[in-house]
């Protein structure tokens, strides 16, 4: 799904599975309920449901009810399996794939799902008038460079990008009803394995009529469909009884409820008022305290989401690299994790989680470590400094006890003053942070869209990428993911995006912080509970009392 988490989460563990129904004595078992509902915590999307316009959590596992692509990630260990596609081929080592469709899946509106809808869609995200933030995500497909033009914006301001030479994909083949043909600009087998990820989800028809009201009103082909959103209150998904997926949901009916206080979303888990909260607040954290809340209905589990601090590299000061290393030098990583986690962290030393495919140990070096004496070094010998040294954050999760102690240690090390800077809500401070509103530092975190290095480099750090928040850019380290990209064997690619990752240490594009665990209570309600790959929670799964 995404990479921008409200902590934004997880690919490759292995998915935990808890029934909660027991019983004591002669107590009789409740039955489930086939047509249950549930309620879980959740925060308003930044940006409207359209799958390749969506880049964070909120609006991700929404989409994800909503629509079903051509394959999906098997909860167990993220592999790759076959959904709305029957199969996709390539008789050309990677070149050119065929994807051809599974017959009979249904748009909610009862229209049916053609490889139309496929190609439409992605030449329409692709399109970077469009404006959709995940356009990016089609740039290995033959004839991006004419549908899409990169952001002139520099020194001298705001410009107007110039308009693309066509709006179509030439990669792109609309063979009959249920065959398309995808020719990529260069071979590459990892591309099956990306197109499980939302940007590459289909859209009916009904999108291209109007895609603002789409947007607020969207219509899938997945296991939900959209019953209500009431904006800044709820959104209801019932169960699509007509969906054709393996993947059919147990309960009618999911609620998502906005919460602004993640501690007042934990209380109204434990007395029953909601039923479902991903990550507890960090106060609840120390001395286990959500444990002995929640007893067999809490978990704690490593999952594939990192913290990162993104830095605005056009702004004086921050585009210094040895700026950026003497911040990163002066905090104290193990420190905040043990006083404000209670050890359920692990610090990064690198910008690619360890459960990814390709993932190499200690890359960052020196630059990712606290020291103090060669911090302050770096630091006074900047020609210029950072005008305003503070981290943005979003005040609707716990955010503010972390922030604070990294600005404590970064103030007690370099002798300049960092100070937290909230906004009320996740929405709200994403839009900040994609308009370029920032003075100072933000908080951003990643996660796995798919369990490959490449999802860690390409979206996140790419010139014009998607989640690309500190909008840094550099010709060599582009140079070297476009070979990646192009290279079929999937273990010389990966090498070549190690060799991308490892010139990072001396560019410093973003501050690695730590590597996730999560921490997730539920409910008497629910029975069934299966925390999926990602960390998040598997809807079709849950099973209610």
């Amino acid at each position: 799904m995404r990479g921008i988490t409200p902590w934004k989460v997880a690919v490759g563990l292995t998915a935990v599975a808890l029934a909660a129904a027991g019983c004591s004595g002669a107590d009789p078992v409740e039955p489930e309920k086939k047509d249950g509902s549930f309620i879980i915590s959740w925060g308003e999307p930044q940006n409207p449901l359209i799958p390749a316009g969506t880049s964070e959590t909120q609006g991700g596992v929404v989409i994800d009810a909503l629509f079903t692509g051509l394959t999906n990630y098997a909860a167990k260990d993220a592999k790759t399996e076959m959904a709305n596609a029957e199969s996709i081929t390539s008789a050309d080592n990677g070149k050119t794939w065929t994807v051809k469709l599974k017959s009979g899946w249904k748009w909610h509106d009862g229209t049916p799902v053609v490889a139309k809808n496929y190609v439409d869609a992605w030449n329409y995200a692709a399109y970077s008038p469009n404006g959709l933030i995940n356009g990016s995500f089609f740039g290995d497909i033959a004839g991006f460079d004419q549908v899409h033009t990169e952001d002139p914006d520099g020194e001298e301001g705001p410009k107007t990008a110039p308009k693309p030479a066509t709006d179509k994909l030439s990669g792109l083949k609309v063979i009959d009803d249920t065959t398309f043909e995808v020719t990529l600009s260069g071979a590459s087998n990892l591309w099956p394995v990306k197109v499980g990820y939302a940007a590459f989800m289909p859209l009916p028809d009904a999108f291209f009529a109007d895609p603002a009201k789409f947007g607020q009103a969207p219509i899938g082909n997945g296991p939900f469909k959209l019953s209500k959103w009431t904006k800044n209150t709820e959104l209801v998904v019932t169960r699509n009884d007509d969906y054709q997926g393996a993947d059919k949901a147990k309960v009618k009916d999911v609620i998502f409820r906005v919460y602004t206080d993640d501690a007042a979303a934990y209380e109204d888990v434990k007395n029953g008022t909601i039923d479902f909260q991903q990550q507890v607040p960090s106060a609840k954290l120390v001395g286990n305290q959500y444990k002995s809340d929640f007893g067999d209905r809490a978990i704690s589990k490593p999952i594939s989401v990192s913290a990162f601090i993104a830095m605005p590299t056009w702004l004086p000061g921050y585009n210094d690299p040895n700026v950026r290393k003497a911040i990163s030098m002066a905090i104290d990583r193990q420190l905040v994790i043990d006083k404000i986690f209670n050890g359920t962290r692990i610090p990064m030393n690198g910008w690619v989680n360890p459960n990814m495919s390709g993932y190499k140990a200690d890359v960052c070096g020196a630059p990712c470590k606290f020291d103090a004496a060669a911090a302050k070094a770096l630091w006074d010998a900047a020609p210029v400094k950072p005008k305003d040294l503070s981290i943005a954050y979003n005040g609707d999760a716990s955010h503010k006890d972390w922030v604070d102690a990294v600005c404590n240690s970064i103030q007690q090390t370099l002798g300049a003053e960092c100070k937290g800077k909230p906004f009320p809500t996740f929405g709200e401070f994403r839009t900040l942070v994609v308009g370029e509103k920032m003075t100072g530092m933000s908080r951003a975190g990643w996660q796995a869209d798919y369990p490959s290095i490449e999802n860690w480099l390409n979206p996140l750090l790419k010139t014009e990428a998607s989640s690309n928040d500190g909008k840094f850019s550099n010709p060599e380290f582009d140079a070297k993911l476009k070979e990646a990209d192009s290279t079929s064997d999937l273990a010389a690619a990966e090498k070549l995006y190690q060799e991308a990752e490892a010139m990072l240490p001396n560019l410093m594009p973003t501050i690695p912080m730590w590597h996730s665990s999560q921490q997730t209570v539920w409910s008497e309600k629910l029975t069934t509970v299966v925390i999926n790959t990602f960390g998040e929670l598997d809807l079709v799964s849950v099973t209610v009392k």
